[in-house]
């Protein structure tokens, strides 16, 4: 019986350190992937993310707190009238 808790400790343990981390990257990149940025400006994110081995999660956070972008949608973000509504209501 103590054997068989040994085997779930150490599955858990790889889950949590190994497993759980490297995804964060793998969805970090994605994510810069997606960005709307210069291809360097990918490049350099993407560096920054996989830099750091994979059980120190801070490359994935840095992107996360400092390294994306609000989407624009043409010039409008959402949430404000466009250019032609505007237009029409000062008529």
């Amino acid at each position: 019986m103590s054997e068989n808790r040994g085997c779930l400790v150490n599955s858990l343990a790889f889950l949590a350190i190994i497993f759980v981390p490297i995804l964060g990257h793998i969805l970090a990149t994605l994510m810069a992937l997606d960005d709307d940025r210069s291809f360097a400006g990918k490049l350099i994110w993407i560096t920054v993310i996989w830099l750091l081995p994979p059980w120190v999660v801070l490359g994935p956070l840095l992107y996360l707190l400092f390294g994306q972008r609000p989407r624009h949608y043409g010039r409008v973000m959402l949430g404000q009238p466009s250019y032609p509504y505007q237009q029409q209501a000062s008529h």
